[in-house]
């Protein structure tokens, strides 16, 4: 955060009591707390918990993970049933987090969930997706996309069923 964002200026630094260094605004005189963006994304496993699904969206080539930002009012649990309903038209249970991690391109906080669909027969995809597919456990490494934080989360709730 660079600019005040009540008054648009420029922030600088400065020390607060309690908290440490925080950015500054000299005309408002006040301490302006980083804002960030707050998002989910979702491992969402089939009925017997032997398949992944993953998306391919807005023209961009390589599987991610479902994934949306949390509205006003919402838990992140909530957020992760309304985003997969919405992308990809399945009801979900059994949401477990996973990880969380700071995307710095977006300034989001990701928050990782795995899940399992309620039915996972017929996918229903909305404008935001352009391919969805199911992939068996044993191959999902191979087909999400490399150096992605998708595949860190992956990776992580992979990892964490190993005995």
């Amino acid at each position: 955060m660079k600019h005040c964002i009540e008054c648009g200026a420029k922030l600088s630094e400065k020390q607060h009591p309690e908290e440490g260094v925080i950015p500054y605004c000299l005309a408002c005189e006040a301490y302006r707390f980083p804002i960030f963006n707050t998002a989910v994304s979702l491992i969402i496993l089939d009925e017997q918990e032997e398949k992944t699904l993953f998306i391919e969206q807005y023209g961009r080539e390589g599987f991610i993970l479902v994934a949306g930002y949390i509205s006003k009012g919402e838990s992140a649990e909530q957020t992760a049933a309304r985003e997969v309903k919405e992308e990809v038209g399945l009801a979900i249970e059994n949401i477990r987090f996973n990880k969380s991690e700071y995307f710095e391109s977006s300034n989001t906080l990701m928050l990782n969930f795995s899940c399992r669909a309620k039915n996972s027969v017929e996918l229903v995809t909305n404008f935001e997706v352009d391919r969805a597919q199911w992939f068996k456990l044993e191959d999902a490494v191979e087909g999400i996309r490399p150096n992605s934080l998708a595949k860190r989360f992956f990776m992580h709730w992979l990892d964490s069923k190993q005995p």
